[in-house]
């Protein structure tokens, strides 16, 4: 199976360590080369929006999308909850980093650290924007939801929900925002998950990679 994208993706990223905690063999594809993008990516995501995947010929975009596919096609251990109520908060829970954690970092990673990388312009304004005005509801929401030390968000297992939510806090991580204390709770609950070897090596690669490419 192969995932396209960098997992400096916050998306991407999710999908990465949804297969790990699967035990799925996935290689992670840079989606364009030196070439252009790769047009095995292209036929996989006509939008050419990151991730994407392709499992022989079955090919497939959207994390969300992937994930659902990988939960049918490996359903032990389950991360998607079969249990009407279950199932419905770790969607929830999905939709929330997606449409609102990724809504308040996006702005700050892509145009704080990408768009220099990719000599893009940027929009520090949206950036600032971002973080004053979207950050701060989404991290009072999960302060407030945010189980004790070593919980989950549904039920008292690992799901998707955990790894959805955590998955962007890493680019915080990476911009030096610092949410502990005025969030303590979100804070202990988002190390916690990240310390999972599924999040951890993909992590540790990642400031490694944001230095070369600033060389």
């Amino acid at each position: 199976m192969i995932v396209y994208g960098s997992s400096l993706s916050p998306f991407v990223r999710k999908v990465m360590a949804f297969a790990a905690e699967k035990g799925l063999d996935v290689e992670l594809r840079p989606n364009a080369g030196a070439s252009g993008p790769d047009p095995e990516f292209l036929a996989a995501s006509p939008f050419r929006k990151i991730p994407a995947m392709r499992h022989g010929d079955f090919a497939l975009a959207d994390s969300s999308a992937i994930v659902a596919y990988m939960e049918k096609l490996k359903p032990s251990p389950e991360l998607i909850p079969a249990e009407p109520k279950a199932h419905a908060k770790a969607i929830w829970f999905d939709e929330y980093s997606d449409t609102i954690a990724c809504a308040a970092g996006v702005p700050m990673f892509f145009n704080r650290i990408v768009a220099p990388l990719l000599g893009r312009p940027q929009d520090l304004a949206a950036a600032d924007r971002a973080e004053k005005e979207l950050l701060p509801p989404s991290l009072a929401y999960l302060d407030s939801v945010a189980p004790a030390a070593g919980g989950f968000l549904v039920g008292d297992v690992l799901t998707l929900a955990d790894i959805a939510v955590a998955s962007p806090f890493v680019n915080l991580r990476h911009l030096g925002i610092d949410y502990g204390s005025s969030h303590p709770r979100a804070a202990a609950y988002v190390d916690a998950i990240l310390a999972r070897p599924s999040f951890a090596k993909l992590i540790e690669g990642e400031p490694a990679f944001l230095a070369r490419r600033a060389a």
